[in-house]
């Protein structure tokens, strides 16, 4: 029986990921490549860098395996810019870039192979006619792409967390590519969730190794890329709701860390620290892997209202997406009551050892 291509695309890329992980952990340990405890992290040993190459092979070796049911222009642009945010991603874990490199110049040209293959937004086109529908669309592209690629590279911060919400986005996209009919969205969702579940097996809590943010950001880039792709036939003017609603939770930790660090005077995505959304959950008392499973129920829930939003009534869904609009207001203001600790400025130490051979007895 011949399976069907999203099928295959999730074994392969979990099977690849799963797999490549343990290989690609030795490697980090050996070469040094690990993250070490400091006053910003959650973990009190150091843990091995790099998993996000094992996500990305995994990605990879599923796509190439289907390749013939994917139109060929789109995805050379789709690998062009996962491959770039990747090696950035890499680079900036080995301490070989500036990082803002990342946010300033890595995601806006991997969202402009996006656009030079043809996928971008197609929200105000269709209220403005001509040149000026086109611009703010591109316009739009580039700013989903940076702000969804920033917020998983942020949200890669607790055991688990990132990986985790990415394979339920991936999930809830890969489900309304069915529900529509979207083979290329029906591919790569599956080969991303399958990827992201592959390295969950050895990143949830406690961790035996990180993505890194070459997987944080390659994993950012792929849910921005199936956002701009769904399209929900059955409500073309809310079309543009449903890849918010599944990404709602790193969309959500986004703007509260904006909000929250914007009010003490820092700069929101070049001021890491430990006030994110899930840390705030676990000083309530969740505690990390109570946060993190917290966050994935979240996620669930908002990502089914989403696939739920196409086939509800035009008055039934605009109440939907007011009631979620408040409760995530309210939400902001509760968790920014909550206790946290607040940034202060720190050496910032190299990801590098000269001593693995110590480095191997810590990270067991």
């Amino acid at each position: 029986m011949k399976l069907p291509p999203d099928l295959v695309a999730f074994i392969v890329a979990f099977v690849g990921s799963l797999g490549l992980t343990i290989p690609i952990r030795r490697f980090a340990l050996r070469h040094g490549m690990v993250d070490y405890p400091g006053p910003r992290k959650v973990h009190i040993r150091p843990i091995p860098l790099l998993g996000g190459i094992a996500i990305y092979l995994g990605f990879v070796l599923a796509v190439l395996m289907t390749l013939h049911r994917i139109p060929q222009q789109q995805i050379a642009g789709i690998f062009a810019g996962a491959t770039l945010l990747a090696v950035v991603g890499f680079l900036d874990d080995g301490g070989l870039l500036h990082h803002q490199v990342k946010l300033f110049l890595g995601m806006p040209i991997a969202g402009l192979f996006l656009l030079a293959s043809g996928i971008h937004a197609q929200l105000f086109s269709q209220f403005v006619s001509g040149l000026g529908g086109t611009v703010l669309d591109v316009g739009l592209t580039l700013f989903w792409v940076i702000g969804i690629t920033a917020a998983f590279s942020i949200l890669d911060h607790m055991d688990g967390l990132c990986a985790g919400i990415a394979a339920i986005a991936a999930a809830f996209f890969t489900l309304s590519a069915i529900l529509n009919g979207q083979t290329l969205i029906r591919i790569l969702g599956a080969a991303a969730l399958g990827a992201a579940l592959g390295f969950l097996r050895w990143n949830f809590s406690p961790a035996k190794i990180f993505m890194g943010d070459g997987g944080a950001m390659f994993l950012g880039f792929l849910m921005a890329t199936l956002g701009l792709k769904i399209r929900p036939d059955s409500a073309s003017s809310l079309s543009w709701v449903v890849p918010v609603l599944i990404l709602g939770v790193p969309i959500f930790d986004t703007i509260l860390i904006s909000i929250s660090r914007s009010r003490r005077g820092l700069v929101p995505f070049t001021s890491p620290g430990k006030d994110h959304t899930a840390h705030r959950l676990s000083n309530l008392g969740l505690g990390h892997r109570g946060a993190v499973l917290f966050l994935y129920g979240l996620a669930i829930l908002s990502g089914t209202i989403g696939v739920l939003i196409p086939h509800l009534s035009a008055a039934t869904a605009y109440l939907v997406i007011g009631i979620v609009v408040v409760v995530e207001l309210v939400g902001v203001l509760l968790l920014e009551g909550a206790p946290y600790e607040r940034q202060v400025k720190f050496p910032k130490s190299s990801p590098l050892s000269h001593e693995p051979q110590k480095l191997n007895e810590a990270c067991k």
